[in-house]
């Protein structure tokens, strides 16, 4: 069973937010969420374990409409002390959200496939409720933040204790299973000092900062394509009886049997491939 965040494990997540790793994150959420969202003021938006709410104060001043959701009802006591009347929080589980098909433009994951038992399940049911995008965020497993972790995790803190971590093939994996060949956009929080990123690295180059998969955090933003599918099914229709030239039958006449008479008429239908 997934573990449910109780006060011993929000203190240490809220002291690893405070941290150097946890700084830089919260720096490049909000360029992420500018530049893979692209969002309108105004648009729905839903994070799916919100926790204290850290997430949803940055998309707050962005000018979105905020909600969110958390299985745990002390990270939900504690995002609306912080946020109070500013969106709406509910309890509930990532697998299973209280809501319609499409009620959100946006739908968000950060930190959030680390700690369920089933990702793809909780892609798939985000991928129900959004309309637009559904952003994932996830420590990647190649960075050096993760392997600190599991270090801790190895000395027994809770936090990290039944986290699972994730390299940018793995989230795409999952991703492409929920959602089809969607056109993903990616970007991490770089592992490299600035310094270095503007001596050594070409700006567009894929091993960037921006795009290095051995960054520390991965933002994925996937966007929601829906797609047709076709049956064929028998439209039936009138055939026009306006009389026609003489040797010639009625429109549609020709490709259909006439029905029986019924009640002194007879039926003129025929069926149209759609």
């Amino acid at each position: 069973m997934a573990p449910v965040f109780d006060p011993e494990m929000e203190a240490q997540y809220s002291a690893w937010y405070r941290s150097r790793q946890g700084r830089a994150v919260d720096q490049a959420l909000e360029e992420m969420f500018k530049l893979l969202l692209e969002p309108r003021r105004g648009q729905r938006v839903l994070d799916v374990g919100c926790g204290t709410g850290n997430h949803l104060l940055i998309l707050s001043r962005l000018g979105l409409d905020v909600s969110g959701v958390d299985a745990s009802a002390h990270m939900i006591a504690k995002a609306k002390e912080r946020l109070g009347h500013r969106c709406s929080l509910k309890m509930a589980m990532a697998e299973d959200l209280p809501f319609e098909d499409n009620e959100f433009d946006i739908v968000l994951l950060i930190n959030t496939l680390e700690f369920v038992d089933d990702p793809l399940a909780v892609l798939m049911e985000a991928g129900r409720v959004a309309l637009e995008k559904v952003f994932v965020g996830v420590i990647n497993s190649f960075s050096w933040g993760a392997f600190k972790n599991r270090f801790t995790r190895s000395k027994g803190e809770a936090l990290f204790s039944r986290a699972r971590f994730f390299t940018f093939w793995d989230i795409k994996a999952l991703v492409q299973k929920a959602y089809g060949p969607v056109p993903i956009r990616w970007r991490c929080v770089s592992p490299y000092p600035p310094v270095l990123e503007k001596i050594f690295l070409p700006q567009h180059s894929f091993w960037n900062g921006q795009r290095a998969p051995l960054g520390l955090f991965l933002g994925v933003c996937c966007p929601m394509l829906y797609t047709v599918r076709t049956s064929d099914l028998m439209l039936k229709t009138k055939i026009d009886t306006t009389p026609e030239p003489a040797g010639q039958l009625p429109l549609g006449a020709a490709s259909t049997t006439l029905g029986q008479e019924k009640g002194g008429a007879e039926l003129y239908e025929r069926g149209l491939p759609l």
